[in-house]
């Protein structure tokens, strides 16, 4: 079943001042399996960022070397991105979690649009980005990202020809 989308999202400009403000993100439904997005995204933002990166999954005791925690409110500190990994039907129950907490932000991963998610979490004063990638647009603000999406190494002000 295809929802209609009349939610607009933040802008370019707004979601990399919201990746800029950032500290902390908390990752909802973080899965120890690398074959994941979760799990990829984790590694990622270990690895390439300067966020606290938190893990959310309530079966899961450990990803990636790192304590796993079974719900946001178990926390050790309020997270500013609360980034969902979950099935549809899960995310305005994670929405009304992240207004409890007080994050300021709900990030619904590439694929995840569900306005109900986005109407409860802007009513409790979070911004709301959905069906965007984390990774991917922290890597592109950061020069990482070639037209195509991936990593080339090389940064350059001419378009690249993809064949």
């Amino acid at each position: 079943m295809s929802q209609e989308r009349t939610w607009v999202g933040p802008s370019a400009t707004e979601r990399l001042q919201i990746l800029r403000e950032a500290q902390s993100i908390a990752i909802v439904g973080a899965s120890n399996k690398p074959s994941r997005a979760s799990n990829f995204v984790a590694t990622y933002l270990l690895s390439s960022s300067p966020y606290r990166i938190y893990f959310i999954n309530p079966v899961v005791d450990e990803i990636l070397g790192r304590p796993v925690y079974k719900s946001l409110a178990d926390l050790p500190e309020v997270p500013d991105i609360v980034d969902a990994f979950r099935k549809d039907e899960d995310l305005p129950g994670v929405a009304r979690e992240a207004v409890e907490i007080g994050a300021k932000v709900l990030w619904l991963q590439l694929g995840s649009w569900n306005e109900e998610a986005a109407a409860i979490a802007e009513a409790g004063g979070l911004k709301v980005v959905m069906d965007r990638c984390v990774k991917i647009e922290h890597a592109r603000f950061h020069g990482g990202l070639h037209l195509a999406g991936f990593n080339t190494g090389v940064i350059s002000s001419k378009r690249q020809v993809v064949s």
